[in-house]
């Protein structure tokens, strides 16, 4: 690795060769596992649900877009022998006689994934690969590609996989349909909510796919495509990245840790993309310098905390090797779509985006506060630990009225780019952290997966949102089927109607429920309000009591505390092993109410996180909540005197 340069990047101290060193790194580290004709790239670990063939494509893909995208940035030099290693590859894989011989996109879906990394991999490295192979290596590698043309895909990100092959194809004058190219192009645009937000399907679906997916293919493939992308559209997907970029800067820690939160995780540094994007594109107000600066923190995380690990290799994990993080499409190969988080590669030595001083993050200038009403998410940053929380009202990978359970990685109230929500163990089939749930005699925790969105927005100098759930029971141990994110699903037993508020600024949220129903609740049934979850591999320092009663969880460098403020007399801390990829130690702060609630209660805690271990109790305010009719009127009186004033409305009908 490169000697840190502290002139040209302060923040970070990283360059294009630390770039290029970890992208030769992971790709050499590959080669011990590849057949002699390197069409497999056989790695070790957990098979996805689609078989090893199927994952040693992948790996194969993924690794060589990586490839095309170095070969693209250096004009062809090629000190490693990419493009004759892949090249080689590429003939046996689409040779049906071949032993080796991938699976096709018409009988395996997962190969229409991997056929467009294939594609777009061709088209960056097109002088220097493509150009030179034979034309009966061409004719095979155009068959098997040509296997997708008319094929159907998910009305998700998926479309784009159709529409890049197909455009390739069309360059070297293969078989496509234009059919395919504007029906994709239309569920494109059906994915576009407003704001620069996309969701990745009808769900409520907002996530990591939104950037390194939904803004990254289709400007690739304006350049790719030419003149076949109309000039208004082009201009149409600059704009909304741009205005995407605002906020997913907004939403990186200053130690780059990438938002938790959403599926497929273990891609790590693909979150990079779209800032890569705003550098290749130009398609952003934002300084080159702090593009790099994101970019290269999120990098540099990853290699502080052990990724790639010892071999080279990325493995299905977060900061070390976890598999249970993994979704059943993921594979040994899958983490390698972090290719996509390398895109800055395929820029020269002398882009700005190389060659601009660094320039700090928006949570190193200053305290943040945002409303992002698309996916619901108040956003909240602070400058002194440089952690950044996103509380959620808006977001479950659901429906509105869906009845499922809610997913660890997508129906939490919180997220954060300093924890994780436990994956695994007794969290599985019920919430266990950032949640306000009711809990039955059993223990069984119930879930708010399908609410409703009422308010999203910053008032009074606080972020203030809402939702309404139709709580619910689930009981989801018949659902052994594939994981992909959602929640899973079982029989329902339905309780009462709750409103849930957050108001928040800088470290502190103050959390409230309101029931407004009956249903569903007995003497035995009470009230719980969990807290940010805490894991490392020793376990974490507790505290809890003492009026207002308090339960405080921190490991020394976070620290996580939940304050009853109204309705709580109980003050515990649930403890788990084995189920956050963060650490094998987990403990979450909860609270919970003495006595079943009532119809018209409300309920309120301080939820605070901090990026190190302090005396947050200095920093809660003053909460007072008036009836008014249905509604209330809560009222926050800060310690450093400024009032904040919001109305928790009323239940409807």
């Amino acid at each position: 690795m490169s000697t840190d340069d502290r002139r040209l990047s302060p923040y970070t101290g990283y360059t294009r060769a630390h770039w290029a060193a970890t992208a030769d790194r992971m790709l050499l580290a590959l080669r011990p596992y590849a057949c002699d004709d390197h069409a497999r790239i056989d790695l070790p670990g957990r098979s996805s649900a689609y078989g090893p063939d199927s994952d040693s494509l992948e790996a194969f893909a993924r690794s060589f877009l990586l490839a095309a995208i170095r070969l693209r940035g250096d004009a062809g030099a090629d000190p490693h022998g990419l493009a004759d290693w892949y090249a080689a590859g590429l003939r046996a894989g689409t040779d049906p006689s071949s032993p080796t011989a991938w699976p096709r996109p018409d009988r395996l879906d997962q190969a229409k994934v991997e056929a467009c990394s294939i594609a777009l991999g061709l088209h960056l490295s097109r002088p220097w690969l493509w150009d030179r192979l034979d034309d009966g290596d061409r004719a095979r590698i155009v068959d098997w590609l040509a296997t997708v043309v008319g094929q159907r895909y998910p009305p998700i990100n998926w479309v784009w996989f159709q529409i890049v092959v197909e455009t390739f194809l069309r360059s070297v004058g293969g078989p496509w349909t234009p059919e395919d190219i504007e029906s994709g192009l239309a569920v494109h645009e059906s994915l576009y909510r407003a704001d620069g937000w996309y969701s990745d399907g009808p769900e409520r679906a907002y996530d990591h796919y939104g950037g390194w997916a939904l803004h990254v293919y289709p400007l690739l493939w304006a350049d790719q495509a030419g003149d076949q992308c109309p000039d208004d559209l082009r201009q149409v997907w600059r704009s909304r990245l741009s205005v995407f970029l605002d906020d997913a800067l907004r939403l990186m820690g200053s130690d780059g840790s990438p938002l938790m939160q959403g599926r497929s995780l273990s891609y790590r540094f693909a979150a990079a993309a779209p800032l890569w994007m705003g550098a290749i594109t130009g398609a952003t107000t934002v300084e080159p310098g702090e593009l790099r600066r994101a970019a290269s923190a999120m990098l540099r995380h990853f290699h502080e905390h052990g990724v790639p690990d010892r071999r080279g290799l990325l493995t299905l994990g977060w900061h070390r090797e976890w598999p249970a993080m993994a979704q059943s499409y993921s594979g040994p190969g899958s983490p390698y779509w972090a290719a996509k988080g390398m895109l800055g590669l395929a820029l020269p030595a002398d882009h700005p985006v190389w060659t601009a001083t660094e320039r700090p993050l928006p949570v190193e200038r200053a305290d943040l506060l945002a409303a992002l009403p698309v996916p619901g998410w108040l956003v909240a940053g602070t400058r002194d630990d440089g952690v950044i929380r996103v509380v959620n009202h808006g977001t479950d990978h659901s429906t509105p009225g869906d009845e499922r359970a809610d997913s660890p990685l997508y129906a939490r109230l919180g997220y954060s780019t300093v924890t994780m929500p436990p994956l695994t163990g007794e969290t599985v089939g019920d919430p266990s952290d950032n949640s306000i749930t009711l809990v039955d005699g059993s223990g069984r925790r119930g879930h708010r997966n399908g609410f409703q969105t009422v308010d999203c927005r910053v008032v009074d100098g606080v972020g203030w949102a809402v939702s309404r759930a139709a709580t619910h029971w689930v009981d989801t141990d018949g659902d052994t089927g594939p994981d992909h994110g959602s929640g899973r699903v079982g029989p329902v037993r339905r309780g009462p109607v709750v409103t849930m508020g957050s108001l928040i600024r800088g470290a502190v949220e103050v959390r409230l429920a309101r029931i407004d129903s009956a249903e569903g609740l007995d003497v035995a049934t009470v009230l719980e309000f969990s807290g940010w979850p805490v894991a490392g591999d020793a376990p974490p320092a507790v505290r809890t009591g003492g009026y207002p009663p308090t339960a405080t969880v921190t490991d020394g460098r976070s620290t996580s505390r939940l304050v009853g403020l109204a309705g709580f007399v109980v003050a515990q801390v649930r403890r788990e092993h084995a189920s956050s990829p963060l650490g094998d130690e987990v403990a979450v702060p909860v609270l919970r109410s003495a006595t079943p609630p009532t119809v018209g209660q409300v309920h309120v805690a301080a939820v605070i996180l901090a990026g190190e271990e302090s005396d947050t109790t200095g920093r809660l305010p003053a909460v007072a909540v008036t009836a008014d009719g249905g509604q209330h009127t809560v009222t926050a009186r800060w310690p450093d005197g400024h009032t904040s004033t919001v109305l928790l409305p009323a239940a409807p009908g």
